[in-house]
């Protein structure tokens, strides 16, 4: 008889039953700090120094080494803070074709056990191994034997999360890193959302976290306590997502076909604003995020888009397209401020803003955009 992935016991058959659903075994592989990881491999004058990746005075950090985590330095921060929490922090510039044939590497290890991978970035994919290509029974078996055949291939550190959906194995991933993994059983599930704070969701920001601060919800369990029609009197068309959520399902497929149409971040916020000197503080971090994805997934777009909802829910959007590509994020916010502009004084407060990156030239070649924009 077989066990199943997480060894609670076996699934053999009984005559007279009827077989029980198949458990999904996804396996969330999580890169640790990948790309300073790479400098610190290819350069040895960097090992055990605290590196950031990106940089320039005003650029942000793409990412940071564990030595710097250590000082509070973080990915999306900017450099100048980066470099006063750590004066002796060393900035490298990003190389990007580097990354991209290091993660073309990683994918050929997927691939010899899975064709059911979804990569989010250069650093992270999901895996659906419920019938992998070894025939391997345990899911933590297939996800430590990617991990060391990562290590061998690349010479870089990774970390796992293994369950039985999507959600849990991306929570389970960043459990116990750096260079681990994490289990969540079918039986845990619901216990182990209880226990999260909201805010360590996956995909809960700020904004979200406060606002469901203010309805008293603090942790998973606080939201497995709303009815469903609670949850729609507060979270509307999001509330089916939220209920299942909290009662750890997640029956989203792993999709080794999507493509990414956009990259957006919006926030909605506590009190409405007014002005665009507060549009403009709003938005930074919003463009940070959606920036550090775009470079992540070397998905550069021609298109940038602002995102504008009113206090009473009225939402407009406004566009800027270029012939070439938005190469840095500089030229993000040059197109972002000329959109603020053409918004702002709003004719209401605004309650919500967007930032979104489209269009995306998918060809080797990109222009900077950054010459499309006006200078001032």
């Amino acid at each position: 008889m077989d066990l199943d992935f997480y060894g609670d016991g076996p699934l053999g058959d009984n005559p007279g039953v009827s077989p029980a659903p198949v458990i999904r075994k996804i396996v969330h592989i999580d890169m640790d700090v990948f790309y300073a990881s790479v400098e610190q491999r290819d350069d040895p004058n960097l090992r055990g120094k605290p590196v950031a990746v990106g940089g320039g005075q005003r650029g942000v950090v793409a990412a940071a080494s564990y030595e710097a985590r250590k000082f509070g330095v973080r990915s999306a921060m900017p450099s100048v803070t980066a470099a006063r929490r750590c004066p002796e922090l060393i900035f490298v510039k990003p190389r990007f074709d580097v990354y991209k044939a290091v993660s073309a590497h990683i994918r050929e290890i997927f691939a010899e056990h899975t064709d059911l991978i979804e990569p989010l970035s250069f650093d992270e994919a999901y895996l659906d191994v419920t019938e992998n290509k070894q025939n391997i029974a345990l899911a933590t078996d297939v996800a430590n034997l990617i991990r060391a055949q990562i290590k061998e291939v690349t010479g870089l550190n990774s970390s796992a999360g293994i369950s039985y959906n999507k959600f849990l194995a991306k929570m389970a991933s960043g459990f116990r890193k750096p260079n681990n993994f994490y289990v969540i059983p079918p039986g845990r599930g619901a216990a182990f959302v209880a226990e999260l704070p909201i805010e360590k969701f996956h995909g809960v920001g700020p904004a979200t976290a406060a606002r469901m601060h203010k309805l008293g919800i603090t942790t998973g369990a606080d939201l497995a306590a709303l009815s469903i029609e609670d949850m729609r009197t507060r979270f509307g068309r999001s509330a089916q997502y939220w209920f299942d959520l909290s009662r750890g399902v997640d029956n989203r497929q792993v999709n080794p076909d999507r493509e990414r149409k956009s990259i957006g971040a919006e926030d909605t916020f506590p009190e409405d604003i007014k002005t665009i000197d507060d549009a403009r503080r709003l938005t930074a971090p919003l463009a940070d995020k959606v920036w550090r994805v775009c470079e992540s997934r070397a998905l550069f777009g021609r298109t940038a888009t602002l995102k504008v909802k009113f206090s009473n829910f009225e939402q407009i959007t406004r566009a800027r397209s270029f012939p070439g590509v938005i190469r840095s994020r500089q030229a993000l916010g040059a197109a972002l401020e000329e959109l603020l502009a053409a918004t702002f004084p709003p004719k209401m407060p605004v309650r919500l803003l967007g930032v979104t990156v489209s269009n995306f030239d998918r060809g080797e070649d990109v222009v900077d955009s950054q010459l499309a924009l006006p200078i001032n």
